[in-house]
């Protein structure tokens, strides 16, 4: 068994389940015989795009509010490129928000 790994995402609301199950049929959410578990939140994320961005929603130089999704899954080490590369093909954004760290799990 490898390295356990929590991954937080922040997903527009409107795309929060295309991602979700990206990110599962990669091997996101694998807790003994069950598959694509997650746990979610509303939120509202805020960012401005920079010159050079092609923004998904705004425009450059504008502040932009959004209605999103945190959404929050393990993942095993050996499957964590994967699922970034699904999360990040799923996700409407240029720049998706993300961040991995290894964790002391139940295994």
């Amino acid at each position: 068994m490898s390295q356990l790994h929590a991954l937080v995402a922040y997903v527009p609301a409107s795309h929060s389940e295309d991602v979700l199950v990206a990110m599962g049929d990669a091997g996101a959410g694998r807790i003994g015989n069950y598959s694509h578990c997650s746990f979610t939140t509303p939120g509202t994320g805020r960012f401005t795009p920079l010159p050079g961005a092609q923004p998904f929603i705004g425009a450059v130089g504008q502040g932009e509010s959004v209605r999103e999704v945190r959404v929050e899954c393990v993942v095993e080490a050996d499957m964590l490129d994967a699922v970034v590369q699904a999360l990040r093909s799923a996700h409407p954004y240029e720049e998706p928000a993300f961040m991995t760290w290894p964790v002391n799990g139940w295994r």
